[in-house]
């Protein structure tokens, strides 16, 4: 196996994925042939098992790091930071507050996603958004700084909500309770899909099936459309 090869990582399979791969490359180059830190935008996961193979590609074996803002970030930023570089990194916390009355509905993820996308910013200048349990009407949005800037003038509502704004550093981001998992056990008949999902969800592997084909599972951060398809 290659250096840094990972068991079961897919390669590139499209023209976007191919290019996100030379523009890490590039950026690598970049950062260590001339000694100063570079930052990409937010990585989906799958993105960040691209951009590690393109470092193992590219023989970076240190000196690079990811970050969303917070431990638990799905949606992160890489890090590229020569040893004796000055960057500092690009993301930023915006809080957002809402202003409604007692027992109003509040808005839900997708009510404070559809108004950034509102705002004309783009998915990669946006990472986590964190609606914590114990203190419901505050959102919690991570970006890039200038998208920060951009949603602390131009954000003044979510769905009929009104909302204002704080920009944060990472330092006053409180910290978030580490999301709970729990770890399921069941005997199979095969690996295909539908029978491990039946299994995971109890349900049947017809329920299974039209779940798979409407685009709703993964399987390493990879859309999984074949109920046969082996995990």
């Amino acid at each position: 196996p290659a250096a840094g090869a990972v068991r079961g990582f897919v390669p590139a399979r499209n023209d976007e994925e191919r290019y996100l791969m030379r523009h890490i490359e590039d950026l690598a180059d970049a950062a260590f042939s001339r000694g100063i830190a570079r930052y990409s935008a937010f990585l989906s996961d799958r993105e960040q098992d691209l951009a590690r193979a393109a470092l193992g590609h590219a023989g970076v074996r240190d000196g690079w790091r990811f970050d969303g803002g917070w431990p638990e970030a799905e949606r992160r930023v890489l890090c590229l930071e020569p040893e004796y570089s000055y960057g500092e990194c690009p993301v930023r916390c915006v809080q957002l507050q809402c202003r409604a009355l007692p027992g109003a509905v509040l808005p839900a993820h997708k009510d404070y996603l559809g108004s950034l996308m509102g705002l004309a910013l783009k998915r990669e200048a946006l990472g986590d958004i964190l609606l914590p349990a114990d203190a419901p009407g505050t959102a919690y949005v991570f970006a890039l700084e200038p998208a920060a800037q951009l949603i602390c003038r131009e954000l003044f509502q979510a769905g009929h909500t009104e909302l204002t704004t704080e920009l944060l550093t990472l330092d006053e981001v409180p910290q978030f309770p580490q999301a709970e998992r729990e770890m399921h056990s069941a005997t199979v008949s095969s690996l295909r899909l539908d029978a491990v999902l039946a299994a995971m969800l109890h349900c049947s592997r017809g329920q299974a099936s039209e779940l798979i084909e409407a685009g709703r599972v993964e399987i390493n951060h990879l859309p999984a459309d074949k109920p046969h398809a082996q995990v």
